[in-house]
């Protein structure tokens, strides 16, 4: 295991620029509306075949909240409608209606996932019926991995027992920090003690992982503060920990005009939080995984690194690779047979295209070959930390330092730098690249430099 320490700030420093988060390849901003419904289909139909029996992921997207927090960045509405929120689990339900027959009822679902917004501010009762909806139309494998994202605050023991109840065996749970002033700058006043209740209530009823996230560069935080509130989730001793950057896009996210922009911590020691997050989680016990994850050595995230078999999709890391994922509510995306859908963000649009029996879909795109050679590549550097270029070339049946002979030479710096390692047969990012392994991954990305041209789209890389 590695404990980081000594990170160099300014050399860190001189690669924070904007650029994507890779969970998909290409990016999201090259997704286009001349993918149709119809395109949808086909690529289901083809999907869907007597001799195709891969695994299957499914994602399902609950976008209601409670109260707005001011740093959100998801596809969220608020609202205190329960009626609100019945009709949409009920046009939730149609979608999954439309996809039924095209699914072959062997395909086994070896992973499932319901984000937000806030999946638990459905009710215990909408909860049951949401799940048991769900396991009308597909069989699941007895070793699935189940996910619902939390929201500590106005959760209930029983709200836990309907997700137990149904299969769910892992848990994320927003921490964001603890401390009481950045809560109230940021609108989520979120007490220590309902945190450790909600993890309590994990615990007893046998879920197998806990997952943290916290967020660094939110208003008034400061190096003492927040090392302050990383050691108290420590202390929690939850499996993984997600430490995300705060990406302050007000002209993307309107309410995020409600920060105060003079009260963020400078750039400067923003860097100087993620140094000390990194040096503090490792020394205690964490393995960094890359990005913004750490976890513990046997975790399966941590295990599925070292085993070379981890992944990357719309949920972030995971250790299902390969398996198709289907995506449901609106917004969300599916990512199969080589092309991504997502279906339309306003809840209006979404209706409409369900009550005329269409797919809700908006945005998509078909991976060229192109595509195909360029995900692997940037999939395994972010997953593994390193590349076998022999591997790539007898996948893909090239010769890598030719194909590439573009992207290698940006590689130069890095290299210069300590974070990459280059061999006859191996692109290696060294433990100190991993900080900026989005920024290495960029050098393979042949869309990048003309989405740079168009206005700010990308959060920035540290």
């Amino acid at each position: 295991m590695s404990i980081i320490k000594d990170i160099d700030i300014q050399l860190i420093k001189k690669y924070d620029r904007p650029g994507p988060r890779y969970t998909s390849y290409p990016p999201a901003p090259a997704f286009s509306s001349s993918f149709t419904a119809d395109d949808y289909l086909r690529s289901l139909k083809d999907n869907n075949t007597p001799e195709v029996d891969a695994e299957m992921s499914l994602y399902y997207h609950i976008p209601f909240c409670d109260t707005l927090c001011y740093f959100c960045g998801c596809n969220m509405l608020i609202t205190h409608s329960r009626e609100r929120i019945s009709e949409y689990l009920q046009y939730l339900r149609r979608e999954m209606e439309l996809s039924a027959p095209y699914f072959k009822r062997n395909r086994r679902v070896g992973q499932l996932h319901w984000g937000g917004g806030t999946p638990s501010y459905l009710s215990p009762d909408e909860i049951r019926s949401l799940a048991a909806s769900i396991k009308e139309h597909f069989s699941f494998s007895p070793d699935i991995e189940a996910g619902v994202e939390i929201d500590p605050r106005g959760l209930t023991f029983e709200h836990m027992q309907a997700f137990r109840e149904y299969g769910f065996n892992r848990v994320s749970m927003g921490v964001q920090d603890f401390n009481p002033k950045v809560q109230e700058a940021v609108n989520r006043i979120q007490p220590e003690e309902i945190t450790r209740d909600a993890v309590d209530w994990s615990r007893k009823l046998g879920f197998k992982s806990v997952n943290l996230d916290m967020i660094y560069g939110l208003p008034y935080q400061t190096l003492a503060s927040f090392e302050d509130s990383l050691r108290k989730v420590v202390a929690i001793s939850p499996e993984r920990i997600a430490v995300f950057n705060f990406a302050h896009v007000p002209w993307l996210k309107s309410h995020q005009k409600l920060i105060d922009k003079n009260t963020l911590p400078p750039p400067e020691m923003k860097l100087e939080i993620l140094k000390m997050t990194i040096e503090l989680l490792t020394s205690s016990g964490y393995i960094y995984i890359g990005m913004d994850h750490f976890a513990r050595p046997d975790d399966e995230l941590a295990v599925a690194q070292k085993e070379k078999t981890l992944y990357r999709n719309f949920q972030g890391y995971s250790t299902h690779s390969g398996a198709d994922l289907y995506a449901f509510g609106n917004s969300a995306i599916s990512q199969f047979n080589h092309v991504y859908s997502q279906n339309y963000k306003s809840l209006k649009d979404y209706y409409d295209a369900i009550e005329s029996r269409r797919f809700p879909v908006v945005l998509g795109y078909k991976m060229t070959e192109d595509d195909i050679i360029r995900q692997h590549v940037i999939m395994r550097l972010m997953c593994d930390m390193e590349l076998n270029k022999r591997d790539v070339e007898r996948k893909a049946g090239i010769n890598f330092d030719e194909y590439f002979a573009a992207a290698l030479p940006k590689l130069d710096e890095f290299i210069q730098d300590n974070l990459l390692k280059l061999t006859n047969d191996k692109i290696i990012i060294t433990d100190m690249g991993r900080l900026v392994v989005r920024n290495i991954a960029m050098v393979f990305d042949a869309y990048l430099e003309r989405m740079m041209k168009e206005k700010p789209i990308f959060s920035r890389t540290v």
